[in-house]
């Protein structure tokens, strides 16, 4: 059985730093698109950041410049830093990733429980 696991979230003051890690497990073939979304209350869910098995990445304007998306692909885990936190980064975290199970060969996303960070003074 594949699944996420994320960890890092928590409670930070404006203009602080978080680390968020996600790990996937289980019986996993390879590992393609690993990412970050977020969903802050009344909210859609969008996208904060994503990274390719190659290297590439994606971030939304929002973050540009404060976040940074990185991964060990030995590990199948992926990373969110994130500095200069703003009260607007509040919301729930979604780690993310399209990978192929041993089991199918096929590939599927695949979804964190969420990590809930706070912004506040």
């Amino acid at each position: 059985q594949v699944q996420l696991v994320e960890s890092g979230g928590g409670l930070v003051q404006p203009g602080g730093s978080l680390r968020l890690s996600c790990a996937a497990s289980g019986n996993i073939f390879r590992v393609d698109i690993m990412g970050w979304y977020r969903q802050a209350p009344g909210k859609q869910r969008e996208l904060v950041a994503d990274t390719g098995s190659g290297g590439s990445t994606n971030y939304a304007d929002s973050v540009k410049g404060r976040f940074t998306i990185s991964r060990d692909n030995a590990k199948n885990t992926v990373y969110l830093q994130m500095n200069i936190l703003k009260p607007e980064d509040t919301a729930v975290y979604f780690c993310y990733a399209r990978l192929w199970p041993i089991a199918t060969m096929s590939p599927y996303a695949y979804w964190g429980q969420g990590t809930q960070v706070t912004v506040s003074s």
